[in-house]
């Protein structure tokens, strides 16, 4: 996988998204609603500048544990950014169910970038 064209996909389309629930969302969801929205936003564009720094490692000298982070973080922003944009655009409350099982993704993205940097595969 290129991590660093995930990044960068995945960074567009969170400033894409920023810009929709900006313009066109602000005058159609209750500020409830758009808040979770922008919270969706918030954590798919720190996760898509994670992703560039899964793809900076990986050309690095990095481990497979490098793979495993930006697995992680992908599937992060699916389930939580994407629960959190079906939720603000549905009004069903169910989608919060997924939203947590998108934020242990994010968790283990994060433990194995620190595996990564503890082990001391990244060649800086």
């Amino acid at each position: 996988m290129n991590w660093f064209m995930a990044g960068a996909l995945a960074a567009g389309a969170g400033v894409m998204l920023g810009a929709f629930g900006a313009h066109a969302l602000k005058a159609r969801l209750s500020a409830e609603m758009l808040t979770i929205f922008e919270t969706g936003v918030r954590y798919h564009m720190y996760h898509a500048l994670a992703l560039l720094v899964v793809g900076w490692s990986a050309t690095r000298g990095a481990s497979s544990a490098v793979g495993t982070a930006g697995w992680a973080f992908l599937a992060g922003i699916v389930l939580f950014s994407g629960s959190l944009y079906v939720l603000a655009l549905s009004g069903v409350r169910a989608w919060g169910a997924v939203t947590p099982f998108g934020g242990l993704a994010f968790i283990v993205g994060w433990i194995a970038l620190a595996w990564v940097a503890l082990r001391g595969n990244v060649v800086v």
